[in-house]
């Protein structure tokens, strides 16, 4: 089975480190030199130094972050399974304080709220309320046109089973260029 998938950009782990390091190295020159309180040196550096575990993390992580197949779409943040082709009516691309998602748009009987608590229900709708759908594909991680996978996603909901393979295989040569 033809798959595309998607991996997380090492370039924006190591980024992380480097802003991350600029934030800890000013907590150590006001410990030392003595300009800043030594809580608010401490909590600079303490805050900041979270962002070394979790750049490694992103930097070590090779596992694939999406996967497209003949099947449907599988983003490891968002859903636990394939959200199948045939479940799909919309998507969009969504950017919320410049981070690019694609929100899927399916019926309300496969929405993943419906079988969750009140808490999760009330967070689904607040994601409603400021333009983002349930299922919603986040792209901060990855580096990836974010108009073509949209243009891609929505010809592929629509394709047959045979167009959807040579669909996937067309795209996986032209993104590999």
């Amino acid at each position: 089975m033809t798959e595309i998938k998607l991996y997380k950009s090492p370039w924006r782990a190591i980024k992380l480190m480097l802003l991350c390091s600029i934030f800890v190295a000013i907590g150590i020159l006001g410990i030392t030199i003595g300009d800043m309180p030594a809580w608010a040196a401490w909590l600079n550096i303490g805050f900041f130094g979270l962002g070394y575990p979790v750049g490694l993390f992103s930097l070590f992580d090779r596992r694939p972050q999406i996967i497209i197949n003949e099947t449907g779409i599988f983003d490891r943040t968002t859903h636990k399974d394939f959200i199948n082709w045939e479940i799909i009516k919309d998507a969009y691309l969504i950017d919320i304080y410049k981070q690019k998602f694609i929100c899927l748009v399916v019926d309300d009987e496969f929405k993943p709220s419906k079988t969750k608590s009140k808490l999760y229900k009330q967070t689904a709708k607040f994601s409603e309320a400021i333009g983002a759908q349930e299922l919603n594909i986040a792209l901060g991680q990855i580096k990836i046109n974010p108009e073509k996978l949209t243009e891609f996603i929505l010809l592929m909901r629509t394709a047959t089973k045979p167009d959807k393979t040579a669909l996937l295989t067309k795209t996986l040569t032209e993104w590999k260029a």
